[in-house]
């Protein structure tokens, strides 16, 4: 698959508007939602990616395939981010079937992120997802009631995956940002002290603050190879605290995703063999490196052409990207540790 540079910069764009840290010019006077249909997940249309449909998850960067391998009997469940950010005055929830915010969650989270996963039997739901401006507004009544009809989807389409699709498979979580947000509900609801515990190979829960106190028996991963597990982590340059993170009541769970634990020793660039950025064919190697730091990711500025052009501390928009080689290698691990001990 080949795409054009330019449309490639474009998804960029979009996502970075999708993960701004900005966002808290927008203003709580927004009129109450109008009737929203929920999805059928029946239906396949209502599927940003299903493994017997064409979509772009499917996409395979230009220098893995060669060494590209399906895997048929494992399956990932992923949760795309916020791609709802108009900064006009909107509905709190998105709309299931505005054809032009699809087309924008396919070609930037779901080409972009969701491929990443591409090696076993990936299912992403399209979902009521709340605006932007749920994270930041003083409104919280109608900011959770969004994340709330946000998560109702993607509880339905869980459940609709359990009760169709599953057939026993051991199954990956992986998410980010607000796909984040409801992917710890999910677990928390369906695996955490539950007989699905036990199919889950591990989560990859990107992008977002992950309380200490939030699952019961779920721990975070400390080795590549541990299942039945979760990662986590959020990326910043190296001595930037980001003010909120220093109001969070605990300090978050965080994996290192070059190194595969918890450990705090600073891991090089040099150790991360490739990235994906703007151009999803062309790999970019040792990018960023990683260490844990108080509940965050710290790297050295990532260092790609045209990287004196990056000016910005936080790198939430490449908690993926920057890992994309890393992230796929060690689902393999984590995949092979799974069924020899399964």
């Amino acid at each position: 698959m080949k795409l054009n540079t330019n449309y490639c910069l474009l998804t960029i764009i979009i996502l970075v508007q999708a993960c701004s840290p900005s966002y808290n010019r927008y203003i709580s006077n927004y009129q109450l939602d109008t009737p929203n249909p929920a999805p059928d997940y029946s239906n396949p249309y209502f599927w940003a990616a299903l493994p017997n449909k064409h979509d772009p998850a499917d996409s395979i960067p230009k220098p893995l395939q060669d060494q590209y391998h399906f895997d048929s009997t494992v399956d990932v469940f992923f949760l795309h981010p916020t791609t709802y950010t108009d900064t006009k005055a909107q509905p709190w929830n998105a709309s299931i079937d505005d054809a032009a915010l699809n087309a924008k969650t396919d070609y930037s989270t779901i080409l972009f992120q969701a491929s990443t996963f591409n090696e076993y039997r990936l299912f992403a739901p399209r979902y009521r997802q709340a605006h932007i401006r749920s994270y930041f507004t003083t409104d919280t009544v109608h900011a959770l009631e969004a994340f709330d009809l946000a998560y109702k989807d993607i509880k339905k389409a869980f459940q609709y995956y359990l009760d169709h699709e599953n057939n026993g498979h051991p199954i990956i979580i992986a998410s980010h940002s607000q796909g984040t947000t409801h992917a710890l509900r999910l677990l928390k609801e369906f695996f955490d002290g539950t007989p699905l515990q036990k199919k889950l190979v591990s989560a990859y829960l990107v992008g977002m603050y992950i309380p200490r106190d939030q699952f019961k028996q779920l721990t975070i991963c400390n080795s590549p190879e541990q299942s039945n597990c979760f990662c986590g982590w959020r990326t910043y340059q190296v001595n930037f605290i980001p003010p909120f993170v220093e109001k969070e009541k605990t300090t978050s769970w965080v994996t290192n995703p070059i190194s595969w634990t918890t450990d705090t020793t600073a891991i090089s660039r040099n150790s991360n063999s490739s990235s994906i950025l703007k151009n999803f064919n062309k790999e970019v190697d040792n990018v960023a490196g990683g260490q844990i730091h108080n509940g965050i990711l710290w790297t050295s500025k990532p260092k790609f052409p045209g990287s004196f052009l990056f000016r910005t501390k936080n790198y939430h928009i490449g908690d993926i990207n920057l890992y994309y080689y890393s992230i796929r290698e060690n689902i393999r691990q984590r995949v092979a540790n799974y069924k020899s001990n399964n």
